[in-house]
């Protein structure tokens, strides 16, 4: 188990280092000074090519990408250049708050999307298994900001039920957390459903069912396990997308978290914030595709031999 773990660690670090070159290159071809922005138009531009100095910003690109990956080793990721504030502790500071949208929007997810896929199954080309199977496409292929803007037009302004957004009461997350977990609800619905599908044809499926088990029985003492595998996988993969994918939903809901932190970086030009935030994101998603690798490792006894 040791072994799989350290294989994987290592496998990660050239995605991660060519993640930070990627980002690095991007952002510095990106046209705009940072410290004009950060400056009145009317500063000298002496004032601010000695800011440029103080910053390392004259140094030639590949000190500063070298000097960026060295720090970001020790964790140091910068100062931000608009908040004059460590970039690391911004990111911590943000961070509970993308936690809280996304594991929310995980168990709404979770709990949606596996008893739709396994009524679908149970009640196959019925009303049913269509309505779910609709309800999952339209989450899967319906754009977060429209999702968004609809649920506040419907449950905000016209209904009042819910506030607009926010972050301050338990009310506010409700919305955000449909929004972020509707697309992986469908997604999970979809799964459980096809793998269902696939396992109950099996010969031990019908073996079961011919010693006199009853239907339900049968699901979920012998399917529902064994079809559980990719869809297990995919539930951890999400984590990770969640984590790092809610910069549109925390904009549209005013939620204080990484993804609003990323917006912010990119309207202000503030390369040091932006940079950790991608850096930060980048390492949830690595760490996403290590635990689902894990799940694989315990759910399928046949990866232990590899």
């Amino acid at each position: 188990m040791v072994l799989f773990i350290v294989k994987r660690i290592i496998s990660s670090i050239p995605i991660l280092l060519g993640v930070t070159l990627l980002i690095f290159i991007l952002l510095h071809i990106v046209p705009g000074d940072p410290v004009t922005l950060m400056m009145n138009d009317h500063v000298d531009p002496d004032t601010i090519a000695r800011v440029r100095a103080q910053m390392h910003l004259d140094e030639p690109i590949y000190v500063q990408y070298f000097n960026f990956v060295w720090d970001a080793l020790h964790g140091d990721f910068g100062v931000s250049y608009k908040m004059n504030r460590p970039v690391a502790t911004l990111l911590l500071d943000a961070f509970p708050n993308t936690l809280v949208l996304a594991t929310a929007a995980m168990i709404f997810s979770w709990v949606v999307g596996v008893p739709a896929g396994i009524l679908s199954v149970v009640k196959k080309y019925s009303v049913i298994d269509y309505f779910f199977m609709g309800s999952a496409l339209l989450g899967v292929s319906m754009p977060v900001f429209w999702s968004g803007l609809l649920l506040q037009y419907i449950f905000a302004f016209t209904l009042g039920w819910l506030p607009v957004s926010g972050f301050d009461n338990p009310l506010c997350l409700i919305m955000p957390a449909v929004v972020l977990g509707w697309g992986a609800a469908g997604t999970i619905a979809r799964l459980t459903r096809s793998s269902l599908l696939e396992v109950m044809g099996n010969d031990y499926i019908r073996t079961a069912r011919a010693k006199g088990l009853s239907a339900l029985a049968v699901l979920f003492n012998h399917a529902l396990k064994n079809s559980f595998l990719p869809v297990v996988t995919v539930m951890a993969i999400q984590v990770a997308s969640m984590l790092s994918g809610s910069v549109i939903t925390e904009t549209i809901f005013s939620i204080p978290g990484i993804g609003r932190i990323a917006v912010n970086a990119i309207q202000t030009r503030d390369l040091p914030l932006l940079q950790g935030s991608i850096l930060f994101t980048t390492l949830l998603v690595i760490l996403g595709n290590l635990a689902a690798d894990m799940m694989y490792f315990f759910l399928d006894p046949r990866i232990k031999n590899k």
